[in-house]
């Protein structure tokens, strides 16, 4: 994809290479250069500007602009929701990714041609329920093999995840967080920062309903830390 290829409205994917005092740098993955004023870092008046951007930072974008050779960006206006989808999207397109390599030594070639056609984590939905369609780019033995992994894949760890906001006054506000998030509480999750102070929790277990009871457990963990520590704390619906 080229970045004229690329419309008002994505979401994509950006690292950050630099910031300076009107805007933040970033790469957008392999496609070229975007740019983020700083009133489209956030919301309001920055207090901490690391909470948002760091250097080399793997950050969620929405495109505002397009032109010739970059993009003009806004990390504000990404939803919740956007983000979760396009982790999730990044997440099929690992699986896909891993599956290829883990059936053939030509993967890289394999996923060349199929991104040429389809958007990865799409296609990963697609062959789920229609396997035949990667006939069109593996041979037989090639199909079974994959086909396989795929299976056992399914019949891995099952998730369960929830989405919670945590806010403080507090002058060390920010390390006061990652304190709380990074404590023995969430040891057996994986936490992820969604902007606009929401944080998903990620737990597994080897069906859902195990998922669910540790994610459960974490929650509430964190809920009576967070309440000791005087912070706001909300479990998102």
């Amino acid at each position: 994809m080229a970045l004229k290829e690329f419309k008002e409205g994505d979401i994509l994917f950006c690292t950050v290479t630099n910031i300076e005092s009107t805007a933040v740098l970033v790469k957008i993955e392999d496609f070229g250069k975007g740019s983020i004023v700083m009133s489209e870092i956030a919301a309001g008046r920055i207090r901490n500007l690391r909470e948002y951007v760091v250097q080399n930072k793997r950050i969620i974008c929405k495109v505002l602009k397009v032109y010739p050779d970059h993009l003009e960006l806004s990390l504000r206006r990404v939803t919740g929701k956007e983000r979760e989808e396009l982790i999730e999207k990044d997440k099929k397109e690992k699986v896909l990714i891993g599956l290829l390599k883990g059936t053939i030594s030509n993967s890289a070639e394999v996923i060349k041609t199929i991104k040429e056609e389809h958007d990865l984590g799409d296609f990963f939905d697609e062959i789920k329920a229609n396997p035949e369609l990667m006939d069109k780019y593996l041979k037989k033995a090639d199909i079974e093999r994959f086909a396989k992994l795929l299976k056992e894949k399914e019949e891995t760890e099952k998730t369960s995840k929830g989405i919670i906001i945590v806010k403080t006054t507090s002058s060390n506000g920010l390390e006061d967080i990652k304190s709380l998030l990074s404590e023995k509480e969430t040891k057996n999750s994986e936490i992820k920062y969604l902007g606009s102070s929401q944080f998903s929790v990620e737990t597994k277990g080897k069906d859902f309903k195990e998922a669910n009871i540790s994610l459960q457990g974490i929650l509430k963990a964190l809920e009576a830390k967070a309440k000791s520590k005087k912070m706001l704390f909300q479990i998102k619906p």
